[in-house]
């Protein structure tokens, strides 16, 4: 076996033969088959057999783990009917809708058209028309998915309930709350308040042709239950040479059985564990492995409940998350809309590269997918990884969907065994070694933030050329200029190999609780942000609605205006931040200002 120098005197095989050499995918095989008979609804039997299961085999592999029991606020969706005249539609209500009296709640329709998404990253965006008026009191049919950005809007225009069309003849499961995992106290009032129903394609087409023919009522009928839920949580520790680790996750509850969204994750998790277990006498850094409940019925309140609990510890020790989530799925062979965070674009295209040979895209993170430590500034990458070509796709009829490897099984009573496929889920184990080797080997970290401030300084430069004179970001742009300026001299030093390792990592970590949170989040460093679309360096967001505004609503020029000198003045504290942290680096110190 090939051997890489990682560190003096010790070498450690390169995770690609480790692969070869040790990735039967028995292990994990064994575990879709036990989950292809569980429903692992979360806080049900079967959700807790399926923890059982996967700490069964962490012991016979002899892999230490812990198993934590969080209490989690869930909603489990029951039943739900759309009722037109004589028409009756059975239908699924999304999580955290709200529950209808038993004989529904009646109005008068309103068809609200929305086009179609076009790829993964629309399903998150509210494809609505600008103009909600005329929908306060009525019930709003529209098309798509009820995803929270939708569901949010239409709730403010003052909808009384909504129906969504989905794009085929199956109806699909979701969650339409914005709350991202169990809510605080003030966040309980952005809860959905209203019900919220989904239906198929041909049932919709019935109904929206009905509504234009006249129809003056339509009965919408919702039942679920909301309730604190006793959860598993499973996590695995390998531990390596150093205290910093890497967090490899993935959920493990699911719609139905759920074999492509998400037991082939779980299966993919589990066999990195026992790989990396095997080789751990040549790891220099530890890995953590964890499977989460509540992702589905809690808007990842499993991931959210471990970034709340282990919060310090995850900013202090954790070096990279990768996120698992559908891998190996029937005829999925391309990566064409892979998410990874800027500073890990090297090795994650180098991964796929060497292992598939394919050319990936990537995609920026969408605020989905337990992409729960943002805020924390934890540098993240993958989430769903390999597609079904997209000319299958279309030539299947398939419509974009957020998981599954594109399959329109997703979230549905179809997602069975027959998604998975073997030799497609040990090619996407081999990128996930490779990739997670990488972060757990490497003598410096692979994290090249120069891709991370190339990818901040694209939005700055389009929010100083949108304020123009409006407000002053001179002073921004300097400071972000002395950053970027000091970035590049790190990278040089790196390249020069005259830089001491550890003081070069204890750098990069704490840059990156920096510069990921300013690409990523506006919140405090230990809330969550809404589970909604989000601009890239978005506490800068609102100056991209200053040119719009000027023409349709001048007068709320001034309160833009006051919001983004604000949030301006944050951004220039945080990257002050990131000037004294580079200098600290080179062994100098910041003046003071």
């Amino acid at each position: 076996m090939a051997k890489v120098e990682t560190m003096a005197k010790v070498e450690i095989e390169d995770p690609i033969d480790v692969v070869d050499a040790a990735a039967s995918f028995e292990l994990g095989w064994s575990l879709i088959e036990r989950f292809s008979i569980l429903v692992r609804e979360s806080g049900s039997l079967d959700e807790r057999t399926a923890a059982r299961f996967i700490t069964s085999r962490l012991k016979m592999f002899g892999i230490p783990y812990e198993m934590h029991e969080p209490e989690l606020y869930l909603s489990i969706p029951r039943d739900a009917s759309v009722k037109a005249g004589d028409l009756r539609f059975k239908a699924k209500p999304p999580s955290f809708s709200q529950s209808t009296p038993a004989n529904g709640l009646s109005g008068t329709p309103v068809h609200l058209p929305a086009p179609p998404a076009e790829g993964l990253d629309d399903l998150f965006h509210a494809r609505l028309p600008e103009n909600l008026r005329g929908v306060a009191g009525k019930i709003v049919v529209t098309e798509g998915y009820p995803m929270p950005s939708a569901v949010a809007r239409l709730e403010k225009a003052g909808a009384a309930a909504q129906v969504y069309v989905n794009p085929g003849s199956r109806v699909h499961w979701g969650i339409c709350t914005t709350i991202w995992g169990t809510p605080s106290l003030a966040q309980l009032e952005r809860k959905p308040s209203t019900p919220v129903a989904a239906i198929n394609r041909p049932d919709g087409d019935a109904l929206i042709a009905a509504i234009g023919a006249g129809l003056n009522r339509v009965t919408v009928r919702t039942k679920l239950d909301e309730a604190w839920y006793p959860c598993l949580l499973p996590v695995a520790h390998i531990d390596g040479q150093e205290d910093d680790f890497v967090l490899a996750h993935g959920h493990y509850d699911s719609w139905d059985v759920g074999i492509g969204d998400n037991a082939v994750g779980d299966a993919t998790l589990l066999e990195l564990a026992r790989i990396f277990h095997e080789n751990r006498g040549a790891l220099r850094r530890s890995l953590r492995v964890a499977w989460w409940p509540g992702h589905s019925t809690g808007r990842y309140a499993g991931s959210a409940w471990y970034a709340d609990r282990f919060g310090l510890e995850l900013s202090r020790h954790c070096v990279a998350t990768v996120n698992i989530d559908s891998p190996g799925c029937w005829r999925a062979t391309e990566y064409d809309e892979v998410p990874w965070m800027a500073e890990t674009d090297a090795v994650c295209r180098e991964a796929i590269r060497t292992v598939a040979g394919k050319e990936p895209v990537r995609q920026r993170p969408p605020r989905a997918g337990d992409y729960s430590f943002n805020q924390l500034g934890l540098s993240s990458f993958f989430m769903l990884l390999s597609n079904i070509p997209a000319e299958e796709r279309a030539r299947l009829g398939f419509y974009p969907v957020g998981g599954c490897g594109g399959n329109i099984a997703w979230h549905t009573e179809k997602d069975r065994i027959d998604i998975a496929d073997m030799e497609n889920m040990k090619r996407d184990l081999r990128v996930y070694l490779h990739a997670v080797g990488r972060f757990l080997t490497d003598e410096i970290l692979p994290l090249d933030f120069r891709e991370t401030v190339k990818e901040l300084d694209e939005t700055l430069s389009e929010c100083e050329t949108v304020v123009g004179k409006r407000l002053n970001l001179k002073p921004l742009r300097a400071e972000f200029s002395a950053v970027a300026e000091r970035v590049d001299a790190l990278y040089e030093r790196i390249e020069r190999e005259d830089a001491d390792a550890g003081r070069i990592n204890a750098a990069l970590l704490r840059l990156g609780r920096v510069l990921v949170p300013l690409g990523y989040s506006v919140g405090d460093r230990f809330e969550h942000d809404p589970a909604l679309p989000m601009a890239p360096m978005p506490r800068l967001a609102p100056a991209l609605e200053l040119v719009e505004m000027e023409e349709s609503a001048p007068e709320r020029m001034p309160f833009v205006l006051a919001e983004l000198q604000r949030q301006s003045n944050k951004v220039m504290e945080e990257l002050g931040k990131a000037r004294r942290i580079l200098d600290e680096a080179k062994g100098g110190r910041a003046k003071a200002k």
